[in-house]
């Protein structure tokens, strides 16, 4: 059965820190039987969208590029599957928020660009990134099929659901969510409840496996209260049952088996894929029906 490994960090001002950082992480994370290390959204930089700054577009590179190169060759060394979240500039002006799928040979098989893009104190995306154009994709790896969406891409079933169709086995979530602290005592439980129950939602839904991490830790680069990261990496089953989860307080690996035999077993006995109404979905592609 193949291994999941979730990196959740704390993450510097420093790119290269944070690189060095979650090299070493995924060297742990091999090192306990991962096959499988997906890495948070925005990995290699402090989650700068808290404010709108043209400063921070020198963080975006090129996909093939200096980073997936180093992970590429990590990869191959460990033999192991990486899934990264990067900020992509694909051509002066035209920025991506995209994740990097590369085998376990080294190869990069393909990329995500986030397709959902949020706008909202705190979470300027609109300002940096221009929403994806590949549409939803799943990859054969060695291990698995994999699938990847990102962050604010969680909260859309109908992006779980493409995902599933193209034949992912597990969907990998890398995110930066985080409470704004004068809201966390009020809201904080009712919203990471939410958050991660959609997401179970998700597997339970379309019968495959959901896998989380997210970035832990207090960020302010743009002064303020910040955002406080609240962690609590997860990976759930095709039941929606949680397999593993993180601690909401510092950096953590999260490992767990998938039995990819226990797919079919799901989708067999609730078989939501079978019964799909395929004819009656048209008004989908609608933004409102009045």
């Amino acid at each position: 059965m193949p291994e999941i490994g979730l990196i959740q960090m704390r993450c510097s001002q420093d790119p290269s820190e944070n690189l060095d950082n979650a090299i070493a992480l995924i060297r742990e994370a091999a090192a306990q039987g991962a096959q499988i290390i997906c890495l948070q959204e925005l990995f290699k930089t402090v989650y700068f969208c808290q404010e709108e700054n043209h400063k921070y577009f020198q963080y975006a590179e090129p996909i093939p590029g200096p980073t997936t190169e180093r992970l590429s060759a990590l990869a191959k060394e460990l033999q192991v599957v990486i899934v990264a979240s990067l900020f992509e500039r694909r051509a002066a002006g035209l920025y991506h928020n995209t994740a990097a799928v590369i085998d376990a040979d080294g190869s990069l098989l393909g990329i995500y660009r986030k397709m959902h893009i949020p706008d909202d104190p705190l979470f300027y995306e609109k300002f940096y990134f221009t929403p994806g154009d590949l549409g939803f994709r799943s990859w054969q790896t060695k291990y698995a099929r994999v699938g990847v969406l990102i962050c604010w891409d969680q909260w859309y079933p109908e992006a779980a659901r493409l995902t599933a169709l193209r034949g992912a086995e597990v969907i990998f979530y890398p995110t930066a969510i985080g409470w704004h602290p004068s809201e966390k005592a009020e809201f904080g439980e009712r919203q990471h409840s939410s958050w991660e129950t959609v997401q179970r939602g998700h597997a339970i839904a379309n019968g495959c496996y959901v896998a989380v991490p997210n970035r832990v830790g207090h960020e302010a680069p743009a002064g303020g209260d910040g955002l406080e990261f609240w962690g609590r990496s997860f990976i759930a089953d095709p039941a929606g049952q949680i397999l593993s989860r993180a601690g909401g307080e510092k950096p953590e690996i999260v490992l767990a088996s998938i039995d990819l035999k226990a797919l079919d077993t799901q989708r067999t006995h609730w078989p939501f894929l079978r019964d799909r109404r395929i004819e009656a979905y048209a008004e989908l592609t609608k933004r409102f029906i009045d």
